[in-house]
């Protein structure tokens, strides 16, 4: 009983365990990578610049191709951490991308030099994925209040905010949709890795 009751404290206030189920964030993360996500941000911290974030589907981003079938050892953490309660059950219905654009933030690329800005100031990436493409063609959104713009760290393999421009506030999802930020991979072992941010100046 105090294991469930435990469990139960973690996954409300500490943290939940959740998949990686596409290539979108290569090199960072990779598929089927089992990531820990902090539920403390957002909530009693602020989301930031760089995080990397899991947030439920808005709607269309996901299709059924895009959810792993775990085998072997990767099951039975599935199945040990949904029925403690730290792997939700809906949890095939989340995304992984990393946070650019904040509420008010005007977010931009141009193909000429594919350099992302932020209100006119260039992004410095390092963690993007070598020879990957942030823009073919030019984009520019204004990030709405309650919105968030966010992008994987494959840019020519992630279908993440640039890829809904045009749906129903232009890409960008609702910052209450994100669950928490990744700060470790847990397995399998050899990716073993924790996350801080990019930019630890904000």
């Amino acid at each position: 009983m105090s294991a469930l009751a435990l469990s139960l404290i973690l996954k409300t206030f500490v943290f939940q365990s959740f998949w990686i189920p596409s290539g979108s964030m290569e090199n960072t993360l990779q598929v089927n990578d089992r990531i820990l996500v902090s539920l403390w941000r957002p909530g009693p911290l602020d989301l930031r610049h760089g995080d990397i974030v899991v947030f439920k589907d808005p709607g269309g981003w996901l299709s059924a191709s895009q959810t792993p079938q775990p085998t072997g050892l990767t099951r039975v953490w599935d199945d040990v951490a949904t029925f403690v309660g730290l792997l939700p059950n809906d949890a095939g219905e989340h995304l992984v991308k990393r946070v650019i654009g904040l509420p008010g933030d005007t977010v931009a690329c141009d193909p000429s030099d594919g350099i992302v800005t932020v209100n006119g100031e260039p992004l410095q990436e390092d963690y993007l994925k070598p020879d990957t493409q942030s823009c073919t063609y030019p984009w520019s959104i204004e990030v709405p209040e309650g919105r968030l713009w966010v992008l994987g760290d494959n840019r020519s393999n992630s279908a993440d905010s640039r890829a809904h421009l045009g749906d129903p506030g232009g890409g960008t999802i609702p910052a209450d949709s994100v669950v928490g930020t990744v700060f470790v991979t847990v397995w399998p072992l050899d990716h073993w890795q924790t996350f801080g941010n990019p930019y630890p100046t904000q």
